[in-house]
């Protein structure tokens, strides 16, 4: 028995020569209640510690199941795609869990031969419905702002998403969701070669920026990628809810003329 035990055992035993009541079950001496003690203690131990194992076991198991559902191979034939054969790579995506809900695949609108490319973050509702991008509120407003500066969608712009299928409720898209659809995107770029890309919502700003600022700290200053230079403004819907950031994103509409009339 260990020091401990020992110590117990004679303050049990203590306390039965004084008379005081006693705590241990009737017929077991001290040292055998610490035996019975010791063991519980041992077997509730070795039952948690199975358990601790066990719930790892099926954590693992439901990760490696996920990774192995979503992450799903690049069609090899996506970097050489020509336009109309990415579409259909997009058209029949499995990519990613958006999949399973969506009505359809909202791949692009506009001119594909556009000096400018919106990238928006995700389809809503009357997007997933009508398989194109940017309709309803946010989307007038859209055509609205680029009429302003003398562009249309018929003419001289090409508008796409991040994602190409609507998440659920309209939630905000999740980075694995993101990654499944990025080299679609890429592609997209580099197949319509716009002279500028306008990058609407946080989400497309950021994956385009690179960065994890937030909107308001990106916005204001030319970037660039793949070479193609980017501006970042606020995305239609977000201004529909706060009309006061209305001034901000027409400077960032001069921004973007700036670099056009330079081209």
């Amino acid at each position: 028995m260990s020091e401990r035990g020992t110590r117990l055992a004679a303050y049990l035993d203590q306390r039965r020569r004084l008379g005081e009541p006693g705590i241990v079950p009737g017929g077991l001496a001290p040292g055998e209640l610490l035996g019975l003690l010791a063991t519980e203690a041992e077997r509730k131990t070795g039952a948690k510690k199975k358990a601790e194992v066990g719930v790892r076991a099926v954590v693992r198991a439901a990760t490696r199941s996920r990774a192995g559902s979503e992450a799903k191979p690049v069609p090899p034939q996506l970097g050489t795609a020509d336009y109309e054969e990415l579409r259909e790579i997009a058209l029949a995506c499995t990519r990613c869990r958006l999949a399973e809900g969506r009505k359809t695949v909202v791949f692009s609108d506009g001119n594909p031969a556009g000096r400018l490319m919106v990238v928006g973050e995700a389809p809503g509702a009357d997007e997933d419905a009508t398989g194109i991008p940017f309709v309803g509120q946010a989307g007038k407003l859209l055509d609205l702002m680029l009429a302003s500066v003398e562009l249309s969608r018929q003419e001289s712009v090409y508008v796409c998403n991040v994602l190409k299928c609507r998440p659920p409720g309209n939630r905000n898209p999740r980075p694995d969701e993101i990654e499944a659809c990025a080299p679609l995107l890429k592609r997209q770029i580099e197949l319509v070669a716009p002279e500028v890309l306008l990058a609407v919502g946080l989400f497309a700003a950021q994956w385009l920026t690179g960065s994890t600022k937030a909107l308001g700290k990106l916005r204001g200053e030319v970037y660039s990628y793949q070479g193609v230079p980017l501006v970042v403004t606020y995305h239609p819907a977000a201004l529909l809810r706060n009309p006061g950031w209305s001034r901000l994103a027409w400077e960032d509409l001069q921004l973007m003329c700036q670099i056009m009339d330079s081209k």
